[in-house]
């Protein structure tokens, strides 16, 4: 059997990629414009040959084929996930909605269908953050679905996209992670998504297959004694509340319907305000660009490492991250969990081009049994209890002062 060759476009630190490795593909290419970005994968796989320039916008897909060694029709996988932001849930918060396909950052959907195209490879698979689906703001999923519509009556080929949301903590990543994956096959065989195998404890039964969720304390535990060479302290101006804010909790702890101090209004903050990890859940969602007061941030109310954040993200330790702080947590936040790719790639190599893969998963981490219990909880720093009293909770979902200000400016002008 030939290589089962990868084209990976938008690679970032190559989570992704590293799954897809794992699973048995062979990365041809990686088109990156990051420049950190670049020297991590250079750094970690120097075999894996970068695309010159990394900007997808600057290459023609015949000289992207060129560089990779590839002819149409002998790609195996065309792989990535075009940068997200146009369709991400923080547009709507920030915006009250997102420019999405008049994003130009959107541009980038467009340069993955045109190497489909050029590519035609046997499998295409794209991966985005859930609002590239959201039902009625799915223009990104619909034009995806008509290009390639498009490509199946021009060039003869059987593009079926199958649309599937994966939450990665159920499928034993030790962090709660939902995207979309866009999986289609040339000759139109059908992708089904991969059964579950972890749930939270309470939802399994006496008679579940299920495993229980991996947790952070699974992924990162061993770690907590360690010293960091980092700056980890919690930092702006809500850093001293941290520690008042219990395992697993938010600020929403200090709202009049929860069991703190009432210093602010239920829901008229991000969700990962104040957050913190519990050492018996999968950790949130990490995040690529936080804020000084965006979590989640470690139970013992400090910023987490950049070795803690590639562990609850699956990398394995011996791969290192090229850049200051930031960088590299951008890199992480950005990245599809490695244990995501290598299940996926094992389930694509299964489902669609009739290998049988073995059925072990090699970088989910191993189940913990030393768990201690949770860190306790200090009290409100004097300064913040003038904030204390009555605070107006969120009025709900298109009723907040973004929202109704928007209503007030698109009404007519007398």
């Amino acid at each position: 059997m030939g290589k089962r060759k990868v084209l990976s476009l938008f690679s970032g630190a190559g989570g992704l990629d590293l799954g897809l490795e794992a699973a048995g593909f062979d990365v041809a290419l990686c088109v990156e414009i990051d420049a950190d970005s670049r020297e991590t994968l250079v750094s970690n796989r120097p075999k894996w040959k970068l695309a010159e320039p990394g900007d997808v916008h600057q290459l023609t897909p015949q000289e992207v084929m060129r560089q990779a060694g590839l002819k149409r029709r002998e790609l195996t996988l065309l792989a990535g996930g075009p940068p997200c932001q146009p369709f991400s849930k923080s547009g709507y918060w920030v915006n009250g909605d997102a420019a999405r396909l008049s994003d130009p950052r959107a541009s980038t959907l467009g340069a993955y269908l045109a190497l489909v195209e050029a590519t035609l490879p046997e499998v295409v698979l794209l991966e985005n953050v859930k609002g590239l689906a959201y039902d009625n703001k799915d223009e990104g999923l619909q034009l995806l679905k008509d290009e390639l519509t498009r490509i199946n009556k021009e060039q003869k080929t059987q593009y079926r996209p199958s649309v599937i949301v994966l939450n990665a903590a159920e499928y034993g990543v030790p962090q709660t992670r939902e995207r979309v994956f866009v999986i289609a096959h040339r000759e139109g065989a059908v992708f089904e998504a991969p059964p579950k195998t972890h749930a939270a404890p309470e939802a399994l039964g006496d008679d579940s297959s299920l495993e229980p969720f991996l947790t952070a304390w699974d992924a990162i535990g061993d770690l907590d004694t360690e010293t960091w060479d980092e700056d980890l302290d919690a930092r702006g101006k809500w850093a001293d509340l941290l520690p008042s804010v219990p395992e697993g909790e938010n600020y929403q702890w200090h709202t009049d319907r929860m069991d703190g101090e009432p210093l602010f209004g239920w829901r008229t903050r991000f969700w990962s305000f104040l957050l913190k990890l519990a050492k018996d859940r999968p950790s949130w969602t990490i995040q690529a660009q936080p804020g000084p007061s965006t979590g989640p941030f470690h139970w013992k109310s400090r910023q987490l490492s950049n070795r803690e954040l590639a562990r609850l993200q699956t990398f394995p330790d011996d791969y290192e991250f090229v850049g200051e702080r930031r960088s590299v947590q951008r890199q992480i936040g950005n990245a599809v969990p490695p244990a995501i790719g290598e299940i996926l790639g094992r389930e694509i190599r299964r489902q669609l081009l009739g290998g049988r893969p073995r059925r072990a998963i090699s970088l989910l981490p191993e189940r913990r049994h030393d768990r201690p219990e949770p860190e306790p909880v200090a009290p409100v720093p004097k300064k913040f209890l003038k904030r204390r009293g009555p605070h107006k909770a969120h009025p709900g979902t298109g009723k907040g002062p973004g929202a109704q200000r928007r209503v007030q400016e698109e009404q007519p002008h007398a």
